[in-house]
């Protein structure tokens, strides 16, 4: 069974951001689970990355047996009010085993998308970072054009942090060579399998397997031969198959090293 660590199964089943599901998208979101379970892919972790949506990965998760949540502000979701939204998350992070809330995230820095507030961000950062601490959660992190701020802000937090994924993983050797050293694992998306990407797989050589996790990031960066339409949970498989090449293992194997790491890292 492989597992899908990093999904937006709400933004699957509706078109506007930041809006709560109705009942008839909360349905929908069966067909998606159904599919992937058909797959191999037999539990997904919902990601949160604001209020509304963060709600939104609850309520699945509490609704369908094999679906699992985190809760967080994005960083490209750290409006000025977002102390406002984070209290409201801490609300349902105290209530975690109810939520099924099984880490913190999506969170992180993103320096990318312009305009950012740099001092926002990290304060925000540090808020969650803080937050998962305080409740043993591990994090779920973004990081965009900000590695070497990203690690300034971790350092002094990693003794004490339970665990952390690096969501998206893109970044050089150096990097990976760091925060493995904290423990942290790798999340490895579709992308590994772009044919520019040439660079990216190089890395991911020297990453051992005992640190990576697969995610989707649905319906966000769908596998090559999908590019322009929905990622999909159900599409594992068809990019792990690559690491599995790269690794120079079957893909069993890397899904039951991979399926372990997800254990280790958020319990299920």
């Amino acid at each position: 069974m492989f597992v899908d660590t990093h999904c937006h199964l709400n933004m699957l089943v509706k078109k506007e951001f930041d809006t709560l599901l109705t009942k008839e998208q909360l349905e929908a979101v069966a067909a998606f689970i159904q599919e992937a379970a058909d797959a191999g892919v037999g539990k997904i972790i919902n990601i949160g990355t604001s209020l509304p949506e963060s709600i939104n990965s609850v309520e699945i998760a509490k609704r369908y047996p094999s679906v699992f949540a985190t809760v967080g502000l994005h960083p490209c979701d750290c409006t000025e009010g977002w102390y406002e939204d984070f209290k409201a998350i801490t609300q349902l992070v105290k209530n975690k085993e109810t939520n099924k809330i099984i880490g913190i995230g999506e969170v992180g820095l993103d320096f990318y998308h312009k305009p950012f507030f740099k001092q926002r961000q990290e304060d925000a950062f540090k808020a969650h970072i803080e937050l998962a601490i305080e409740h043993r959660l591990p994090l779920s992190i973004h990081v965009r054009d900000a590695g070497d701020e990203l690690l300034q802000v971790i350092e002094p937090y990693v003794k004490d942090i339970t665990g952390a994924v690096i969501h998206c993983f893109s970044q050089k050797q150096d990097f990976a060579d760091i925060v493995m050293g904290w423990g942290f694992y790798v999340g490895i998306d579709a992308p590994i399998a772009y044919p520019k990407n040439e660079w990216l797989r190089e890395v991911v050589k020297n990453i051992p397997l005992s640190h990576i996790i697969f995610e989707t990031d649905s319906p966000f960066l769908p596998p090559q031969q999908f590019r322009g339409k929905q990622n999909r949970p159900a599409y594992i498989p068809i990019f792990a198959a690559t690491v599995a090449e790269l690794k120079g293992v079957s893909l069993a194997v890397v899904q039951d090293v991979t399926t372990a790491n997800v254990k280790k890292l958020f319990g299920i």
